[in-house]
């Protein structure tokens, strides 16, 4: 099974808890997920299968969309509802003030990671230093919001809807938001609807999963169809034999023109249109496959 499986990640189970789940039921030892959701957060989690699990830098890399439920007036030092509490304001922000704190947090800026988090610090997990109340110390990572839209505000909750670039954290945006409103705030719900290219239209619950394959067979994503923002060229017969050893491509090889100079991956497909391998171009008018799947 070479391919991907969009699977509805229910509430508290962890996006680990998913792949073990489908290693066993879908009996195939190679699955990873595309971008880890913590056991709070509900949704889209696309799982790479077989030899899509090449493919994962690109899929990992791809924007997300989020419905954020957040409460405002709590911080917690996980800056999410399950976290231990640190503060509690009793305050509720305007429709004003939510609106202006959203305004400033789109674009492209650092942002923070949470210390309660996967990143490593000295080899070591950041939420395991957390929790043992060490000092943790992360490097802001660039992120862009492209959309930040309050949807609701009901007293103290409100959902927001946003989209985002990968390596963004919507627990560190809370936290933000909070800030800036002046009443604190922290993530009450969190529901991934769209990673990339995968939205939860095209997924599957853990229920269906635990059926095995024949459960899932029709939601199955095969190698061919990912990936389909990137451009592509297919190969001759031979062109085809020399993708398979990794050996670079030439003009007589392609059956349609190379993206000369382009620094975008290219996906290379056979005379069938089967996804062969994702390259690069260099500027001797040459392919390079850099990312072989046959």
């Amino acid at each position: 099974m070479d391919g991907v499986l969009v699977v509805d990640k229910p509430q508290a189970v962890t996006s680990h808890d998913v792949v073990a789940e489908a290693r066993r039921r879908l009996g195939q030892p190679r699955i990873g997920h595309t971008g880890t959701l913590d056991p709070l957060a509900t949704g889209v989690l696309p799982l790479a299968c077989g030899r899509a699990t090449r493919l994962v830098r690109f899929l990992t890399a791809a924007d997300k969309e989020y419905e954020a439920g957040l409460r405002f007036g709590v911080s917690t030092d996980s800056y999410d509802i399950m976290g231990r509490e640190l503060m509690r304001s009793g305050l509720t922000p305007s429709k004003e003030a939510v609106e202006r704190a959203l305004a400033s947090l789109r674009g492209e800026y650092l942002q923070v990671p949470p210390a309660h988090s996967a990143k490593r610090v000295g080899g070591r997990r950041a939420y395991e230093l957390a929790r043992r109340d060490e000092e943790v110390t992360l490097a802001p990572v660039r992120v862009r919001v492209t959309r930040a839209d309050l949807v609701t505000l009901d007293g103290a909750s409100a959902i927001v809807a946003i989209t985002c670039s990968s390596g963004f954290y919507v627990r560190s945006f809370a936290h933000a938001l909070g800030e800036l409103t002046g009443t604190g705030a922290c993530v009450e719900s969190l529901r991934r609807t769209r990673h990339g290219e995968f939205s939860l239209s095209q997924a599957v619950t853990v229920e269906q999963l635990r059926q095995g394959a024949a459960a899932v067979g029709d939601r199955w994503i095969p190698l061919d169809r990912l990936l389909p923002g990137l451009p592509s060229v297919r190969v001759s017969a031979e062109g085809r034999t020399r993708v398979s050893h990794g050996q670079e491509l030439q003009g007589s090889h392609l059956l349609d023109e190379a993206v000369e100079g382009s620094d975008s991956w290219i996906r290379l497909l056979d005379e069938d249109n089967h996804l062969l391998a994702v390259a690069t171009a260099s500027s001797a008018r040459a392919l390079h496959p850099a990312v072989v799947l046959i």
